[in-house]
């Protein structure tokens, strides 16, 4: 049962932690001591060591780790132009399973201008990771909804966009235009990164969705359609996935709550392969919104947690498989990581040896389930 196309029964969501080479000459280069072109040098190695990392641990799908970027989002989003990422936002309060607390300032995305795709975002990027990865690359790029959810109606320019359903067109043609490129380049593995239809799990961020004058029951509907959108034109032999994440920074979260308010439009409406899903604790909620995915549709489980050091058991996540498909046939299964490593550049509280030891877990516990 083992498949050749994505997604893989292996699979992993993409970021990972970034060497301290890499940490050291990006800090380096922030404060102007190095050009541009030498970071580059030093993240293409960084890079190189990765995809060997990953192809070692018998992964199928090889990311370049998210090596060029410091958050998730931002690097892709606000090199669209219109976009800016402004630095004066709110905090945002993130706390760890522990009960720790984390307080970080995320960059709040504004839109200023009319949405243009002047130029490849991913392409330079993808190119060096196929050169140098013989398993399928994979591009990993936030999910449209990242640049509306956050501000609403307020970080979207009434000057611009007077009309809201004309920035909804707007940003899915740049999509459009950039998963053109990706494929033109031989792409054929793409997952959008979305928090948003995660934090709808959540009543305090529906809630809030509420007060900034939306309404949580019909942004899954909005978000639906703007990501089908996005793929409306992509070639019939690229797969995408979407995976969901409560937050991911420095092993903490913001949301919580089971997939249920969003799962009829989630796997009903939203037009892709695969959804990426936290499974890793009580968080998440249990299997039962499973039975929504239809059957040409497959659900990759993230049940081994990239938050924390500690190893999970073989037969533990076997167990938790087993009981995933009580309610979804196990051929339409894989498994995963419940998230990055490293969804910004700060990193989760675990080693690299911890990672590459999760990820052979994932590989071998795969093998011994779907052969």
């Amino acid at each position: 049962m083992a498949t050749l196309t994505p997604p893989f029964r292996a699979d992993h969501v993409g970021s990972l932690l970034r060497p301290v080479a890499l940490r050291q000459a990006r800090a380096r280069a922030a404060r102007g001591e190095i050009e541009r072109a030498a970071l580059r040098e030093v993240e293409d190695a960084a890079i190189q060591d990765a995809v060997k990392g990953q192809e070692a641990c018998g992964l199928q799908a090889i990311t370049d780790g998210e090596f060029r970027r410091t958050w998730f989002h931002v690097d892709f989003l606000e090199r669209i132009a219109g976009i800016e990422a402004q630095y004066t936002g709110g905090a945002v309060n993130f706390r760890k399973t522990s009960g720790e607390q984390l307080q970080t300032t995320p960059p709040r995305l504004v839109v200023t201008d009319t949405l243009r795709h002047t130029h490849p975002i991913q392409g330079a990027d993808f190119d060096f990771l196929k050169s140098c990865a013989s398993a399928m690359p994979k591009v990993a790029i936030p999910s449209p909804s990242m640049a509306h959810f956050r501000a609403g109606r307020a970080g979207v320019s009434e000057a611009a966009y007077p009309n809201m359903q004309d920035f909804f067109d707007d940003l899915a043609r740049v999509y459009r235009e950039e998963i053109a490129d990706l494929a033109a380049r031989g792409c054929r593995y793409i997952q959008l990164d979305d928090t948003n239809l995660a934090y709808l799990c959540d009543e305090k961020f529906r809630e809030n969705a509420r007060r900034m004058g939306e309404d949580p029951d019909e942004l899954p509907h909005t978000y639906a359609k703007l990501i089908n959108a996005c793929l409306r034109d992509r070639p019939e032999d690229m797969w995408v996935g979407v995976h969901l994440c409560r937050g991911n920074f420095r092993s903490a979260f913001v949301a919580e709550g089971g997939y249920e308010p969003v799962a009829e439009t989630l796997f009903g409406e939203v037009d892709v392969d695969a959804f990426f899903l936290e499974y890793d604790d009580e968080r998440s909620g249990g299997f039962e919104p499973l039975r929504l995915v239809p059957k040409n549709k497959v659900v990759v489980l993230g049940v081994v947690s990239s938050k924390h050091a500690a190893l999970e058991r073989k037969d533990d996540v076997k167990r938790r498989i087993d009981s995933a498909a009580k309610t979804l046939p196990l051929e339409q299964l894989c498994l995963s990581p419940q998230c990055g490593f490293s969804s910004t550049e700060h990193g989760n509280d675990l080693s690299e040896a911890d990672q590459w030891a999760k990820l052979r877990l994932v590989t071998e516990v795969a093998a011994d389930v779907w052969g």
